[in-house]
């Protein structure tokens, strides 16, 4: 049965609140206070009965030593993803949380510490993210109860306007772009992410088809080249415009199946930090369009799908998003436009229709009955 004792300590009453755990290990637990211990006591045979107990010594073990092994048991992310982890983890959440065990971390500590956070919106949200998803896994290991950071309030992000660039300032810039004319054209009319095409190989080309199989990417992750499947290892089929077919069987005439389509000065793959150094940056300067960044092309493939009568599936599938509600949530302006065209081409069609074929239609009014409208 649990029970509580009164013994002087240091010259001060103490409360052992003691019990046996669901093993039958016996627990005893120190308070200053009895009214502690009793709620202490009431709590954990709720939880026994509930099959919610938490074994302290479990809890015990500190959120710097349990990031470390969640972050060992991240094997699944992309190299990126993990390496943005792990450096959330070393310069935001253990300076912090390091040496306080995981059942002393509270949601009143967690609050007090993102408001404290001088960092951009997105990246608070971040890093409150990865914080969230290690206590996650410690409510699922049973170290925890229950995640500590859920229900915390996040602030605001506010929407950047994107940068949508026409037909004239894409061909403005490929030019700019001398040799890099035709991976330029690529980003801006099929949106493959740039780590899809520094890791297009010649044998994913299908040019009679005018396809180009989006099945493997490249980044660079701390001067490292990683290789590995699209982002949400989603392969697809996009759609090549025939203006670029020729040009594309020109510039790999020769090359070898495994080859890149696009490498650097130097051979190797493309490296996107070198690439807009030493050529985007400059080109997009000369054209009036300073600022510009390669993933923006992406952005401008979206828009002038649209504009070209491409609804939201097609452009989902075309930018390989996990989803039509992603779609629409990154680009819904785009959407928005697309409906006032629909409700033009409506308007256009409806008029069309002979009044002689229009069925009338009754309104009743509370004074007059009912107005045959013709």
């Amino acid at each position: 049965m649990p029970s509580i004792e009164k013994r002087a300590r240091n010259g001060r009453m103490r409360y052992y609140a003691r019990y046996r755990d669901p093993s039958g290990r016996q627990v005893v637990k120190v308070f200053d206070r009895k009214v502690d211990a009793e709620k202490h006591l009431v709590t954990i045979e709720a939880a026994k009965l509930t099959g919610s107990y938490i074994d302290p010594r479990r809890a015990a073990l500190t959120l710097g030593e349990w990031a470390e092994q969640w972050l060992a048991s991240q094997g699944h992310l992309k190299p990126t993803t993990k390496a943005r982890y792990d450096g959330i983890v070393k310069k935001q959440i253990k300076p912090r949380w390091g040496n306080i065990k995981l059942g002393d971390v509270t949601h009143v500590d967690i609050v007090a510490w993102i408001n404290s956070l001088e960092l951009a919106p997105a990246t608070v949200r971040y890093v409150h993210r990865v914080l969230s998803l290690i206590l996650d896994l410690a409510v699922r290991d049973d170290r925890i109860v229950k995640n500590p950071a859920t229900g915390v309030k996040m602030p605001k992000v506010a929407p950047t306007d994107k940068r949508y660039l026409t037909h004239e300032q894409v061909a403005a810039l490929a030019d700019a772009c001398g040799d890099y004319r035709l991976a330029v054209l690529i980003l801006a009319y099929c949106g493959l992410r740039w780590g899809e095409l520094a890791g297009l190989r010649v044998k994913r080309l299908d040019l009679m088809r005018r396809r180009i199989e989006v099945a493997e990417a490249v980044t660079e992750v701390r001067g490292a080249l990683a290789w590995g499947t699209p982002k949400n290892n989603q392969r697809r089929s996009v759609p090549l415009p025939k203006l670029l077919v020729e040009d594309l069987a020109a510039h790999v005439a020769g090359k070898a199946p495994d080859d890149l389509v696009f490498s650097g000065r130097r051979g190797g793959v493309l490296r996107n930090l070198n690439w807009r150094r030493d050529v985007f940056d400059a080109a997009a300067e000369s054209v009036g369009l300073s600022g510009l960044t390669p993933h923006e092309l992406r952005h401008t493939a979206a828009s002038l799908a649209v504009s070209a009568g491409a609804n939201v599936k097609a452009v989902q599938k075309t930018l390989g998003h996990a989803s039509a509600a992603m779609t629409l949530d990154v680009y819904s302006g785009l959407f928005d436009d697309d409906l006032d065209g629909v409700a033009a081409r409506l308007d256009e069609q409806a008029s069309r229709v002979p009044a002689s074929n229009r069925v009338p239609v009754v309104y009743p009014t509370p004074r007059e009955g009912k107005i045959r409208i013709l």
